[in-house]
């Protein structure tokens, strides 16, 4: 993995900061099956500065939203997929340091390491510059693309959910729930379930119980029109 100062001005550039202390990037990219003097104390506080971050960004840009619809959305921008699509956005892999065995196993590509070397390079930032402004300014020109692309947070919620909530704010009875059938051995089970709403019946099957219930959900919303 490219750690020497050349190399990681090349990372800076990605970034948009400078590091007066270089030591705190490197220490940033180093997986604890590294060393000691690993990137975890720093993933502890980039949590925490992104979920201000982003919290005080989506209290500003969605001022009808509630606090369940910020939150939603909130999640959406600080798991661990969308922090690994933004670390690979900044090339991180060809930067973390890991252990032999990690080398081997390619886990320099894991989605949970480059999630923990994203939010630990917010926190060098931010311990660098000294300066949440610029720590703040940082994290949304990385965040840009998801922001434009963050979706309505009703969309975020899950189809059973959608379908209860709309069903209640029209006065009508919620949804009926019935396992028809569970097929298959037990690695491989198939559950069909049916989702009734009044004379509308929609039916599914999935790898469990609760993911068929989605699906016949999912179906419900299509047949009743409910975006």
């Amino acid at each position: 993995m490219k750690n020497s100062n050349a190399d990681l001005s090349r990372l800076e550039n990605r970034l948009g900061y400078v590091f007066n202390d270089i030591a705190l990037l490197k220490k940033a990219l180093t997986h604890r099956s590294k060393s000691k003097n690993n990137n975890e104390r720093l993933e502890f506080l980039g949590d925490a500065l992104l979920e201000t971050i982003l919290s005080d960004r989506l209290f500003h840009s969605r001022p009808n939203a509630c606090e369940g619809d910020l939150t939603r959305l909130r999640s959406t921008m600080v798991r661990g997929a969308t922090l690994a699509m933004l670390a690979n956005d900044l090339g991180l892999k060809d930067f973390i340091q890991v252990g032999s065995g990690e080398l081997r196993t390619g886990g320099y590509q894991r989605e949970s390491t480059l999630a923990d070397a994203f939010e630990a390079i917010v926190a060098a930032i931010y311990l660098d510059s000294k300066s949440f402004d610029v720590t703040f300014s940082i994290v949304i020109k990385l965040y840009q693309e998801k922001l434009i692309e963050l979706p309505d947070a009703q969309q975020l919620k899950d189809p059973k959910t959608r379908l209860q909530e709309y069903l209640q704010s029209h006065g009508l009875a919620k949804p009926g729930y019935e396992q028809l059938s569970v097929q298959g051995p037990d690695h491989d089970k198939r559950f069909e379930v049916n989702c009734t709403v009044g004379k509308n019946t929609t039916t599914a099957s999935a790898s469990s119980k609760k993911k068929a219930e989605q699906a016949a959900a999912e179906a419900m919303l299509s047949t009743l029109g409910i975006k």
